[in-house]
């Protein structure tokens, strides 16, 4: 699911079995589309999680909340946000037969964290690793040196086939391998200070909603946890 202004993938797995479901890095603007989508599949939202607290969109968790019985929130508890689950490394979400798994991948953020299906067939990666890229490192406690070993350490390490799933692309892709990361990434291919430098020379504008997002989704959105 895709939502056009901050270029934000949404992502909503289910088990058919049990109806259970979560959805990962809901955005405020779509919550009408993504709770049409959970209702027409006749699906049970369990979990609305975020990979981390975004800069450039607000998140949808609040009022997904406020939407659908008993759903929970949840982030990374290094994220300093507010979410009635605060993850940390190894914690399993799991919706019926199923499960992802959190591994923490700080650098962008502090609080970032990649959800990895239980089988490794599928990471998401959010902004730690995007396909032929990364998150920037210039803001939000970002540390080119902490995103870099991220990266290298809890998500290339994956097996190759893994899917790696981002939480944004800005050319239309939307998805990628941990092999292809791995053997084509212009950044992360580089040695870790050919990397720092060049995460320091991005010269980026700062994301136009960071002043309203960050602060709203530290409180899950504006809305009652």
């Amino acid at each position: 699911l895709f939502e056009s202004s901050s270029s934000t993938y949404t992502y909503l797995l289910a088990d058919v079995s049990s109806r259970e479901a979560v959805l990962i890095d809901p955005v405020l603007e779509t919550v009408d589309r993504d709770v049409k989508l959970i209702e027409e599949l006749e699906l049970k939202l369990i979990v609305a999680a975020n990979t981390h607290c975004h800069a450039d969109h607000v998140t949808g968790t609040g009022l997904l909340k406020k939407r659908l019985f008993g759903v929970k929130s949840a982030i990374s508890k290094h994220s300093g946000a507010r979410a009635d689950i605060l993850l940390s490394e190894g914690d399993a979400i799991t919706f019926g037969k199923y499960c992802v798994t959190v591994r923490e991948t700080p650098g962008h953020t502090d609080g970032c964290v990649t959800y990895v299906a239980g089988d490794e067939s599928m990471a998401f990666t959010g902004d730690a690793l995007l396909i032929r890229g990364c998150g920037r490192t210039d803001f939000q406690q970002g540390c080119a040196k902490k995103l870099y070993e991220s990266v290298h350490k809890k998500i290339f390490t994956l097996p190759g086939h893994c899917l790696i799933y981002p939480a944004h692309d800005y050319k239309g892709q939307t998805v990628s391998t941990v092999e292809e990361e791995r053997k084509f990434n212009p950044r992360l291919t580089l040695s870790e200070e050919k990397f720092e430098e060049v995460m320091k020379n991005l010269n980026l504008p700062k994301p136009a909603k960071i002043d309203v997002a960050v602060p709203a989704n530290l409180l899950c959105g504006l809305h009652d946890v």
